[in-house]
């Protein structure tokens, strides 16, 4: 067997297949995240005459990579110079492509946030996926199939669990040796699918390595299976590697590794910007590369419990969404701030990069229109593609780069990549400290805090009717989007977690069902440190002060709050504040069970929390992802002009193509 191989979001593992055939080897590509799979195989090898054996078997998962900028960075098994043949379409070579939609643990309107969520059983009330998010991954998945398709190769599609998934997939590949019912069997009762007369002898299984404890648990699951259905006849061989973020942990300039990155983010971007690099994305191979033989076509037919198929395309029904998630997902509220017709997918991913950036020329003043909530350019809105690996942080960075060279470059040009660093910051931070962003106390372990535990005001929190507009018109547009902006997410972390002191995993599990770029470091991550459990000062928000700052006319809450439509400026932000007269005036009544409600925590209190000696400091902690940061901007534009705008982490060619991968 030769060394494990690096390769970004994956490790790539060869292993020779001893049947007497030289050149004979296998390998596999397997990546479990989100709860979601997909997967390549490749064969290669020199079969005798006459007879057809899969030779080389590569099987890669990647549910947060769907695109194809992933794949030349995944095919080097034994070196730089073997990239093009490993995929070449010979007698006994090809390439297929297979993803699996997880309906054990994370599709569906039954599955509830649970064990990746800080081992809640359910009990945050918020499902792990909605139907809005699972709408825009089967478009994700569409489109990589139909990038594919033109490249004359094909997508596996299966519903399931993974590890059944793959392992069907594996066993019939390599000859019949797992079978999930009797009417799979062929005619000889051989179990069917396989190919080369059982000369397959070893499985080498590849996927990305995960930092939470439910895709830790699939990984094992997949470990398990996968010995188990072809074991008796191959050898299986498991390995995961890092992926998805603008560096590596290999390239962390702290002792320890990950183990040493801070608590705190300045100190890690000012190590990793003054001496790290982000490596340099490559394209995409060939239509030769990519070619996928006929023979392999009839590996899976669609017959098996999982229904996995070149030709199957599942239904947000066969994932188990009801009619009305269904009907729900469909609409597509005017007011949204997402771009007109998005959709999921790298082709859309690669569209929105270049309309932002190079067709409306909006990269050079992303500094200044940050905080904006009203619109679909007033930030990047990148998030969503970034999310479920349609589009990555390096081809971002570099893109970012080349408008520098070519048009301009300023705070707004190094800020977009300064938000990426953000991104890459909470999947480290993550790593560092696993299932502890999910527990109560946090990374800090916080015991010391009363938390409240209120179902009524949660609800309300949830559904917009706290009594305080600007967080009301967030958690709407939330809800009827699937987007919030970061300013937004900032004040309904804030507010939840510190003025209405509430188990703040509850909104950390609301956003992982609604947020259309929920990932889990950062969600969790962004949570964990907005409650301020991860140690240094509590930075609360204070939500009227908020409202007026970046919504002076109140034109956003106005927007989301139609109730307060006639509600004069002066009091659009604090609408209890209005005399009974004023009310009749406007048409709105202020109130329980009236138009709106009063507010849900006296606005005169200060919040017992910050009495405790942490209060007043900024924090660290932010509510979004890539679209600026909470304590900067807004209605002072000039704050923050100290920071670096050189971006001398931008070293093209750095990386060196082996060992890295967009």
């Amino acid at each position: 067997m030769h060394p494990p191989t690096p390769l970004g979001s994956l490790t790539i593992v060869t292993c020779v297949v001893d049947d007497g055939f030289p050149h004979s080897s296998v390998s596999f590509f397997l990546r479990v995240e989100d709860g979601c799979a997909a997967l390549i195989f490749s064969t290669s090898g020199s079969p005798p005459s006459g007879r057809q054996a899969m030779r080389r078997l590569t099987l890669l998962v990647h549910p947060s990579d769907l695109r194809l900028l992933t794949i030349p960075h995944l095919l080097p098994i034994g070196g730089a110079e073997e990239v093009g043949t490993a995929t070449s379409t010979t007698s006994d070579g090809a390439l297929l492509p297979v993803f699996v939609f997880d309906t054990s643990r994370v599709f569906g309107s039954e599955i509830l946030a649970s064990s990746s969520s800080g081992g809640g059983g359910g009990v945050y009330g918020s499902r792990k996926c909605g139907p809005r998010r699972a709408k825009f991954i089967l478009e994700a998945v569409a489109d990589l199939r139909s990038s594919l398709e033109k490249r004359g190769s094909g997508l596996i599609v299966a519903v399931g669990r993974p590890e059944d998934a793959l392992a069907y997939i594996a066993g019939r590949a390599a000859g019949g040796n797992y079978d999930e019912d009797e009417d799979d069997q062929d005619d000889d009762g051989s179990g069917g699918g396989g190919y080369g007369g059982g000369v397959l002898r070893r499985v080498d299984v590849v996927c990305q390595e995960e930092v939470c404890s439910e895709e830790l648990s699939v990984d094992k699951a997949v470990r398990a299976e996968l010995a188990r259905a072809v074991g008796g006849k191959c050898k299986v061989v498991f390995e995961a590697v890092w992926g998805s973020t603008m560096y590596d942990p290999d390239d962390l300039p702290f002792d320890g590794g990950v183990r040493g990155v801070p608590d705190t983010f300045t100190p890690f971007r000012n190590r990793v910007e003054g001496e790290c690099s982000i490596g340099t994305p490559r394209d995409v191979p060939d239509v030769a590369g990519l070619r996928l033989p006929a023979r392999v076509r009839t590996i899976v037919d669609g017959k098996g419990a999982c229904r996995a198929s070149l030709d199957y395309m599942p239904t947000l029904s066969d994932l188990g969404y009801t009619s009305e998630d269904i009907e729900y997902a469909s609409i597509v509220d005017a007011r949204t701030a997402m771009p007109a017709n998005y959709r999921g997918g790298e082709t859309c991913a690669l569209a929105r990069v270049k309309e932002y950036i190079w067709d409306k020329d909006l990269l050079g003043t992303y500094f200044d229109t940050r905080n904006g909530m009203i619109g679909p350019d007033y930030s990047t809105k990148f998030a969503p593609w970034l999310a479920h690996g349609n589009v990555s942080p390096r081809h971002i960075a570099r893109e970012c780069r080349r408008y520098e060279e070519a048009r301009v470059k300023n705070k707004s040009t190094y800020w977009v990549v300064f938000e990426l660093l953000w991104r890459d910051y909470f999947k480290f931070f993550a790593k560092k400290h696993g299932d502890n962003i999910f527990r109560l106390g946090g990374t800090a372990a916080v015991a010391s805090r009363k938390w409240g535990m209120d179902a009524k005001k949660i609800r309300a929190w949830k559904d917009g009717m706290t009594g305080y507009p600007l967080v009301d018109a967030n958690m709407r547009e939330l809800a009827a989007t699937g987007f919030m902006s970061n300013r937004g997410r900032q004040n309904v972390c804030s507010f939840l977690a510190i003025d209405m002191n509430m188990d703040w995993r509850h909104g950390a599990a609301h956003f992982e069902e609604h947020l259309l770029d929920y990932d889990v470091h950062s969600n969790w991550g962004n949570w964990c440190s907005g409650a301020g459990m991860t140690g240094g000062r509590l930075n609360r928000f204070n939500i009227v002060k908020q409202s007026k700052d970046y919504d002076f006319g109140g034109e956003y809450v106005r927007l989301w709050c139609p109730e307060l439509a006639n509600v004069p400026d002066k009091y659009v932000h604090e609408p209890w504040k209005m005399s009974e007269a004023l009310m009749e005036e406007c048409g709105v009544r202020i109130g329980p069970g009236r138009d709106y409600p009063s507010p849900i925590v006296d606005p005169s209190v200060t919040p017992k929390i910050m009495d405790d000696g942490r209060g007043g400091g900024r924090g660290h902690g932010r509510g979004g992802k890539q679209r600026g940061r909470g304590d900067n901007g807004g209605r002072n534009p000039n704050r923050g002009r100290g920071q670096r705008q050189d971006m001398k982490s931008l070293k093209t060619g750095s990386y060196s193509f082996d060992s890295k991968y967009v």
